[in-house]
Order: structure tokens, then sequence, then C-alpha cells
């Protein structure tokens, strides 16, 4: 069987030009995974105990050095779940989120948890319109519930929300206050993902050219909404962070979060940064897609189903005689996938010499441009109505597995706790709303 050799000794690399790497880039990167929290907030997902810490064990057998697994102050069934992690043994530290108040830590700190990140919003529309504080009785909030948690014995962090929207000063004092209060990492979230890749790398820049931010640890929190989340993320890290939060697949709210896939493979392969095991990526990768109920794009980077599968014959040519190389970025197999050579009208011949190959079929020249040609000729092409007939289902599947809550057993508790009776025109309104 032909095999495909390896050419990577023939390419050139800028990412490896001195001037391309930045000297502030640091020695040790530690991934910081929020999958069963920030992912689990996607609307429609709701894992179980067992799902949780299937995810969770995966996560610490990769190697991830902090798991946030949850959000006690939610629900007691969700404390329930944090608290039962908790007692199994992982590597990684054991992290649950809580706000600025008391009785989050309190929820937090009861599942024995090894880290509590306390956030708590600093942007002056954050401050001003939706706690109605100011910004000296802010900071006393912050000081008091970051020495509370520390005073308890636990890895306290403060995450800054829409820092991204904070002015530099103001959110320079917010960092001085959670410091001097005892956090062992300050977290800079770019909550509502507007930042570019240049303005956080300033932003961390400045930030760490002050002494007492630069002793302390950083972390980078993006979110996706214009697609940068991984590139601010990354821009973090060429300035200093060390602790990017991801989540597998980039799950989370509204867009999405910094992908754990496309980071690691990122700061592997173009920083020369190894984090993780990368064997059990795909495996990862589809055994949350699965839980999650989430089909992820077939473009997806990394994972997704098209990342290493190619029709083109020209591509397929290349990848036969220069080696894979010549088409893709890195090998999958070392994040255990295999790539794919499918028939199509882009086909070529060696698509066809290939397949037949794999399958021990033994095919003349001739008889290989017969197979080409009828795979050419075959109309495989759906009609419009039939595509729109495929959507519909599609989408019909996805809204049966996405809503953890229906609209009908909303609807039931409301009619029962108020005792008024909801027409079906109000589901549709229901509907509509959410």
């Amino acid at each position: 069987m032909r095999e495909i050799i390896s050419n990577n000794e023939l390419l050139y690399n800028y990412n490896h030009l001195k001037i391309n790497n930045p000297n502030q880039i640091p020695e040790k990167i530690y991934i910081w995974d929020e999958t069963l929290r920030d992912g689990e907030q996607t609307p429609g997902v709701n894992l179980s105990f067992e799902q949780k810490l299937d995810i969770a064990k995966l996560l610490d057998e990769i190697g991830v050095s902090v798991i946030a697994v949850g959000f006690p102050a939610v629900s007691e069934s969700e404390k329930k779940i944090v608290n039962e992690i908790a007692k199994e043994k992982f590597r990684a530290k054991i992290a649950a989120p809580a706000r600025a108040k008391i009785s989050d830590i309190d929820d937090s700190l009861q599942c024995d948890i090894d880290e509590i990140p306390i956030f708590f919003p600093t942007s002056k529309l954050a401050l001003k319109k939706v706690l109605n504080k100011d910004i000296n009785e802010s900071m006393k909030i912050v000081s008091k519930a970051i020495e509370y948690a520390v005073d308890h014995g636990v890895i306290t962090d403060f995450v800054a929300m829409d820092a991204s929207r904070t002015e530099f000063d103001m959110l320079l004092n917010f960092f001085h206050t959670a410091i001097d209060s005892g956090v062992n990492k300050i977290i800079i979230a770019d909550t509502v993902g507007i930042m570019r890749p240049l303005a956080m790398s300033n932003l961390i820049k400045n930030l760490r050219e002050n002494e007492i931010i630069k002793k302390s640890t950083t972390s980078i929190h993006a979110h996706n909404d214009f697609g940068l989340a991984v590139s601010n993320t990354l821009a973090g890290i060429e300035m200093g962070a060390n602790f990017p939060h991801v989540c597998v697949n980039g799950y989370g709210e509204r867009s999405g979060n910094a992908s754990l896939e496309e980071m690691v493979l990122a700061l592997e392969i173009l920083y020369n940064k190894k984090t993780l095991k990368k064997e059990k990526i795909f495996e990862l990768s589809k055994l949350v897609e699965e839980y999650f109920g989430l089909p992820i794009s077939v473009h997806h980077p990394v994972t997704g189903f098209n990342s290493f599968c190619h029709e083109s014959g020209l591509h397929v040519d290349a990848i036969l005689r220069g080696g894979p190389e010549t088409i893709e970025p890195f090998d999958p197999r070392i994040i255990g996938r295999q790539r794919h050579f499918y028939m199509g009208k882009f086909s070529g011949r060696k698509n066809i010499e290939w397949i037949l190959d794999k399958l021990g079929i033994k095919a003349n020249p001739e008889q290989v441009l017969k197979i080409l040609y009828q795979v050419k000729s075959k109309d495989i092409r759906n009609s419009i109505k039939k595509s729109k007939e495929l959507m519909n289902l599609f989408e019909e599947k996805i809204n049966q597995t996405y809503r953890a809550f229906s609209a009908l057993e909303f609807l039931k508790i409301v009619e029962e706790v108020t005792k008024q009776k909801i027409s079906i025109s109000k589901l549709t309104e229901y509907n509509e709303v959410i």
C-alpha cells in the first residue's frame, strides 16, 4: 500500500523569524478549561453528573491545568454535581466560580473545590446601569469577597468582567485592589468579544508593564462574537498572559469562547509551545459534541468533519506527490483522526488510484479513467426543493435536541403557579421571545 511521505523540511516558516516572536511570550503556558461552566451556559445545554464527570476525566487525562466544573450558586442540583466531581481524584485544579457575594463564595467553598474565580463587572456601564454602584463601593465589594475566600484557604482569582470596555486606569485600580487582597490570578474578560488582536495585545502589554501586575499570573477569557476569541487570546499570550481560558469546540455564551482544540494546536504548531497531550483531542471534541447535542460546523478548525477531507484531484495529487504539508497544516494523526479522500465532480485520477489501492483492487489506467468518467458524470446534486427539505429536517432535529426546557413544559409550570390558562397564541409568542 502506498504511503504518504512527509517533506516538512522543505518548507519555509515565517513564524520562526525572530521579528515575529515576541520576547514576552511565557516559557510555560497552562490551559484553563471552561467547557463545564461557560460551555454549559450554551442555551439549551444541560449536562448530567455522569456526562460532566466523563468530560472532566478526559480533560484531566490530556493535561488541562484548571477545570471549571460548574457554578454552585445556580441551583442545589448544580452545587451537588460540583461537589461530587470535586470528590474525584484529579491532577488538575478543580474550580467553581462565584460572584463577589459571600453567599456565592460559601456555595463554592462547600463543594470542596481547589480554586474560586470571583467575577465582578468593571465597566462604567455595568457599574452604573446594572449594579448601581460607584467605583469606591465596588472596590470594597471586590476586596471583601476576595479576602473572605483567601481567608478560607482556597486559591482565589479575580475575573474583571467587561474588562475590554473598562477605562485603563479604572481596570488597573480593580486589579491592584484584587492583588492587594490576595488573588492568585487576574483574568481579563472580553465579555462581549469586541476586542481586536492588536488592541488586546496592547492592553496586556500595558497592564504587565505595571510592576504589581507583572508579578501576578495573567489569564485571558475571550468570547467569539466576531470570530476573534482564539486570535485575541493568542495576542494576550504573546504579551505575557499564560493561563488562557478555553472551551472544547468553542462552545459557550452567544457565539462561544476560544476553542480548546484550536488553541492547543496553534500554540504547538505555530508557537512551538506544548500544552496538552494531543492524541485524544479529536476523541474529546466528539465526546463533548455528543453530550452537548450540538453538531459543530463541518468547517470547524482542527476537529470539523471537512478539516482533513479532500475531493479536489489537484489537492490529492499534491498530497501524494509532495506529502500532506502541501495542503494540510499538520498531520491529522497527531490528534487521533485520519484524512479522507472523497469522490465528486472535482475528483481526479489520483483519487481513484488511492482509494482502489486502499481497497486492494488492481485496475489498469484505462479502467481508472472509466471509473473517473462515471463518477464525474453522475448527477448527485440535490434539487432546490430537496435541499430545502433536508435543511428543514435538519433544523427540526437540532431544535428537538437543543432545547433543554421546552415551551410546553415552561408554560405548564406558569399555568400551575398563576392559575391562568395560556392560549396557543401565547405559545407562539413565547417561541418568538426565546
